[in-house]
C-alpha cells in the first residue's frame, strides 16, 4: 500500500516580496497544480511583476491572494486562430447592417464587473472578487489593462479584457449578452494582434471552448521564455481601427 504524499509547503509573501522561482510551483501531483504563492498584494507594481514573469493571480471569496504559474500554459497564436464559418457570417452580417460596432475601453470598469458575474468553468461563483476588480481598474487607469469591446444597436453586448505589457498580450475574463458576442470580441482581438504583429495571446487555462478556437498547451519553460522578450518591447497603440477586420475576414470583410 502506497504511502500519501505530504502536501507541499506554499509560501507566503510579503507586501513588496519577490516572488519564488516559477520552477518551485505545485505540480501534476499536487493538490493544485500551478500554485506558486500565497499573500502579497494586488498593487500595480506586484501585478506588473508577476504578469512580466509568467504568474497571475486566481483566487476566490474568503481566500487570500493565490498566484500561479501553469505548466503546460494555454496559449493562443495569432496566425492559428480559428474563424469558424458560422462567427464569420455573423461578423459580417453585422458590419454589412452597419450594426455592429468594435471599441477598445469604452467601459472598462462596466466589463470587468460583467465578466464578474461569469464563472470561470468548473468553478462556483466568481474568481473575480471585489479586491480583483478595483486592482485591474488601477492596471487600467495605468494603461495596462484594456476591454475589448462589442457593441451591437449601440449596446454593450460582450467583450473581454485582458492585460498588455509589450507585445505580449494576457487574456483574462470574457462575457456575453448575446450569442457570439465575446467570440466576436475575441475575433477583434486577434485581428488588433495581427496588425500590430503580436504573435501570442495568454489564454492562462486549458478549456475545451478555447482549443476549438485554435488555443494549444506550451510548456512554462518556452512560454516564459516568449513573454521575457515580448514585455520589452514598446507596446502597440490600443486603438481598433475597421480596417483591421481584414486581418481575420479577409476579400470578404465588407467596406468601412
Amino acid at each position: 500500500m502506497s504511502q500519501r504524499q505530504p502536501t507541499p509547503t506554499l509560501p507566503w509573501l510579503e507586501p513588496g516580496q519577490a516572488f519564488p522561482p516559477v520552477e518551485q510551483a505545485w505540480g501534476s501531483q499536487d493538490p493544485a497544480p500551478g500554485l506558486l504563492a500565497a499573500g502579497g498584494v494586488l498593487d500595480v507594481p506586484t501585478l506588473v511583476l508577476a504578469y512580466s514573469q509568467g504568474i497571475f493571480p486566481w483566487y476566490s471569496k474568503g481566500q487570500p491572494i493565490l498566484w500561479w504559474s501553469t505548466d503546460p500554459r494555454m496559449v493562443l497564436r495569432t496566425d492559428a486562430f480559428r474563424l469558424h464559418r458560422s462567427l464569420r457570417k455573423s461578423i459580417q452580417n453585422l458590419l454589412r447592417a452597419g450594426r455592429l460596432e468594435l471599441r477598445f475601453d469604452g467601459d472598462f470598469e462596466r466589463v470587468i464587473r460583467m465578466c464578474a458575474h461569469t464563472p470561470r468553468a468548473g468553478q462556483q461563483g466568481t474568481w473575480i472578487v471585489p479586491a480583483m476588480v478595483e486592482a485591474y481598474l488601477r492596471l487600467h487607469q495605468a494603461g495596462l489593462a484594456h476591454s475589448v469591446e462589442t457593441w451591437i444597436d449601440g449596446e454593450l453586448v460582450g467583450g473581454l479584457y485582458a492585460i498588455n505589457l509589450g507585445v505580449m498580450v494576457f487574456g483574462e475574463s470574457m462575457f456575453s449578452r448575446e450569442s457570439n458576442a465575446s467570440k466576436i470580441a475575441l475575433a477583434a482581438l486577434v485581428a488588433f494582434c495581427r496588425a500590430q504583429h503580436i504573435p501570442l495571446i495568454d489564454c492562462q487555462q486549458n478549456t475545451p471552448h478555447l482549443a476549438s478556437l485554435g488555443g494549444e498547451l506550451m510548456s512554462r519553460p518556452v512560454f516564459f521564455q516568449h513573454v521575457r522578450k515580448a514585455v520589452q518591447q514598446p507596446a502597440p497603440d490600443w486603438k481598433f481601427e475597421p480596417i483591421y477586420w481584414q486581418k481575420i475576414l479577409g476579400d470578404h470583410c465588407p467596406p468601412a
